[in-house]
């Protein structure tokens, strides 16, 4: 068998989705392979700053690392940007749904509600509410966007800064997408990790 013999998943039998189910279970394991790939694109996205997206997200997860942050949030920096490509009006949440299955709840959390705690640096210059952030003031995880912003995200942005390359970071990226997908022990729902060590 080398395709299902259905023309419509309503007919497929239990040899189909066998077959099926194979292949994806294969197909999953060089999903780390293709965010590195992608991540590279970014290097021909969105223009104008001072550096590129790329450089953008590898200084964030520089930082991270430099923190002495674990691999959870360090790939999270590293990807948290990746939605630009794809996404540019919701990237936040494209990221954050490529990361909910491999890390920690808390750190999905962040990357989804990142777009919004950013306006406090910039909202009042481009019509947009500078205190939308305010609305999640009473979650767990909102100091812990806070400070993912104010330490790796808005000052990631440097063309000085001794940035480390993408390949520093792909054992990192292997790791995390090689993990059971939602894992209780991995997806901790309710707990939290510090940013720093």
């Amino acid at each position: 068998m080398d395709r299902v013999k259905f023309t419509a998943m309503k007919d497929g039998d239990k040899e189909d989705y066998d077959f099926l189910t194979k292949h994806e279970v294969e197909y999953t394991k060089g999903t780390a392979s293709r965010l590195l790939e992608a991540m590279v694109r970014l290097d021909e996205g969105l223009s104008g700053y001072q550096i590129t997206r790329l450089g953008h997200s590898l200084q964030s997860a520089t930082r991270a690392e430099r923190d002495g942050a674990d691999t959870d949030w360090i790939v999270a920096a590293l990807l948290h940007d990746i939605g630009d490509i794809y996404a540019p009006y919701n990237h936040d949440e494209y990221a954050a749904t490529i990361l909910r299955p491999f890390v920690r709840e808390q750190v999905t959390w962040v990357v989804e509600k990142h777009g919004d705690f950013q306006l406090v640096y910039y909202g009042e210059h481009v019509g947009a509410d500078p205190h939308k952030r305010e609305t999640y003031k009473d979650h767990p995880y909102f100091d812990d966007c806070a400070a993912f912003c104010e330490r790796w995200d808005q000052s990631s942005f440097d063309p000085g800064y001794d940035t480390l390359p993408l390949s520093h970071f792909a054992g990192r990226v292997e790791e995390v997408f090689a993990r059971t997908p939602y894992d209780p022990d991995v997806i901790k729902p309710g707990v939290r990790m510090p940013l720093q060590a």
